[in-house]
């Protein structure tokens, strides 16, 4: 009987707390659990009273982690903010992207059609090897570039090309088919990186919508699954990723309302894993009656070493800044007269309408971006003091820029 008791009463717990991240029936409770999760403080509430997108560091469990968490009060409904989303997933609205596409429901070749890889990259691509190689890569693959390309042949950067490209399809297919377990492996240096286990981490981590991801009471409803693809252009090297996005909603009238989440299957520098999420939530009370709150969360290379404690802290600050504007701008574009605006400028058959400029909170691929142009910046910086260090004569190249 006693044991009994207390497997009731643990039940008790478990949905005393899951009912708790999931009701918000006003501000006071909404404040409160973003207290617990994301470690909001009583003057970001108040700078929210004041229409401020407000911005908090994450606890991280591991040094190569970066983790912001972000919190803007919009003027839109979930509709709205769903539509918005959608028409922004695959637009180029930044002029750093310079290539992006989605793949579809059964991953082909032709998904990747207008992908293009850098010639840097192709070269670099000549000398890897297993433990030592500029592009990341899984061992698999790196021995299919020395073993399948004839590096002699006058075509063989278009061949590069095209088994960058066959191999990135035939990833994605079988992540379609397995799911986590076809997460590849990292060997681009010595300290293998698997990425499944990198993401369980992030996604583990403790915060407000990694809370209500877990819940499987919560009553979300998939309504999409899509892998998108991206080319980005930053500092040191262009970085293709590949992002598994899904949405979720949850047909309340108060709480949560959507949610999203991109997490990175491949990235071809500077990261090991990243994770985005955003939720569009509803408080009853609220001055514009709704909220975005922003978790994102990402493992690079480049943040240890010598130094890293001050590397650490210049891409936190930065990251900050970064994300604060990012949310301020989502709050600007989903604003009643942006939308009536934005509105007018299109005919009734442009669907995209003020969607196809909104790359906030709800761009996951905004969030690498800033990210990965810090980081980028960091190895630069270090380049040019071990080159500066070197003998006369001889250029260094740092092991923590390679990838």
């Amino acid at each position: 009987m006693l044991t009994r008791n207390k497997h009731l009463l643990c039940t008790l717990l478990v949905c005393l707390g899951a009912s708790t991240v999931w009701a918000q029936t006003s501000i006071t409770e909404f404040q409160k659990v973003l207290a617990e999760k994301t470690s909001f403080q009583e003057t970001d509430f108040a700078a929210l009273q004041a229409n401020q997108p407000v911005v908090r560091l994450a606890p991280v469990s591991d040094k190569r982690e970066i983790a912001v968490a972000g919190l803007v009060n919009i003027r839109a409904g979930a509709d709205e903010f769903l539509r918005s989303y959608r028409d922004s997933m695959l637009r180029k609205s930044n002029g750093a992207i310079l290539e992006i596409g989605s793949f579809s429901n059964q991953p082909a070749l032709r998904d990747l059609e207008s992908l293009t890889l850098e010639t840097g990259d192709i070269e670099d691509l000549k000398d890897c090897t297993v433990g030592d190689c500029d592009v990341k890569l899984s061992a698999a693959m790196i021995e299919r570039f020395r073993k399948e390309i004839d590096w002699n042949a006058p075509d063989y950067a278009l061949k590069v090309t095209s088994l960058f490209k066959q191999m990135l399809s035939e990833y994605v297919s079988n992540y379609r088919t397995r799911g986590e377990a076809a997460l590849i492996q990292y060997n681009d240096k010595q300290n293998q990186i698997d990425l499944a286990t990198e993401q369980r981490a992030l996604s583990a981590s403790s915060g407000y919508i990694n809370s209500l991801l877990a819940d499987s009471n919560a009553g979300l409803q998939l309504i999409e699954d899509a892998i998108v693809w991206s080319k980005i252009k930053f500092g040191l090297k262009p970085v293709i990723a590949v992002n598994h996005i899904t949405i979720y909603k949850r047909d309340r009238e108060i709480g949560p309302q959507v949610l999203i989440a991109s997490k990175q299957i491949y990235a071809s520098h500077y990261f090991n894993a990243s994770l985005a999420l955003t939720a569009f939530v509803t408080v009853p009370g609220a001055s514009q009656g709704a909220y975005l709150v922003s978790e994102n969360r990402s493992r690079a290379d480049g943040l240890q070493g010598p130094f890293g404690k001050i590397k650490r802290g210049v891409v936190e600050k930065k990251a900050l800044e970064g994300l604060k504007a990012i949310l301020a701008h989502s709050q600007a574009s989903l604003d009643p007269s942006t939308l009536a605006a934005n509105t007018a400028e299109f005919s009734p058959h442009q669907s995209y309408g003020w969607g196809r400029r909104l790359f906030g909170g709800v761009r996951p691929l905004l969030w690498l971006l800033v990210l990965s142009a810090l980081i980028a910046l960091l190895l630069l910086g270090k380049r040019r003091v071990d080159n500066a260090s070197a003998p006369k004569g001889k250029t260094l190249k740092p092991e923590s820029a390679k990838s």
